[in-house]
């Protein structure tokens, strides 16, 4: 079975360093620079985003205008509180201590969701993809 399992491209958060899961933001221009330069020498018989702004622009920069499903099962993790912030920012935040220091699914973002959580909805989403399929979404959803 063959699916094809690519990360959407940079955004200006990513870029900054920040916790982006929920916030719903635009490929940054270096993000689609490096998208345009790259030539992807696969035929997906069917595409899927998660249908957050940055993964859709991701299939458009790769391959076109190209009809595609949508499965919000595949978003990033929610970062709840953490979200759209840095570590720099966070690291006297006992509740980020606890977070980063491993058990992730007892020491959840506030407002946010666990590792664990993200990993159980996209591996039940992964399971129901078709052979050939060409999913554009996030990098922690890739982890999983």
């Amino acid at each position: 079975m063959s699916i094809y399992l690519i990360r959407h491209g940079k955004t200006l958060a990513n870029e900054a360093h920040l916790y982006c899961g929920s916030t719903d933001l635009p490929l940054s221009p270096a993000g689609v620079g490096e998208l345009e330069a790259l030539h992807y020498d696969i035929h997906p018989a069917r595409f899927v985003t998660s249908g957050m702004r940055r993964t859709d622009e991701t299939l458009k920069a790769l391959f076109g205008d190209v009809s595609f499903s949508v499965d919000a099962r595949f978003r990033e993790v929610d970062f709840g509180n953490f979200e759209m912030k840095s570590y720099d920012r966070l690291k006297g935040d006992p509740a980020y201590q606890a977070w980063i220091a491993g058990d992730n699914e007892a020491n959840v973002p506030p407002h946010g969701e666990s590792g664990a959580q993200m990993t159980r909805r996209a591996l039940a989403a992964y399971r129901e993809l078709p052979d050939g399929t060409a999913l554009v979404c996030h990098g922690g959803v890739i982890a999983a």
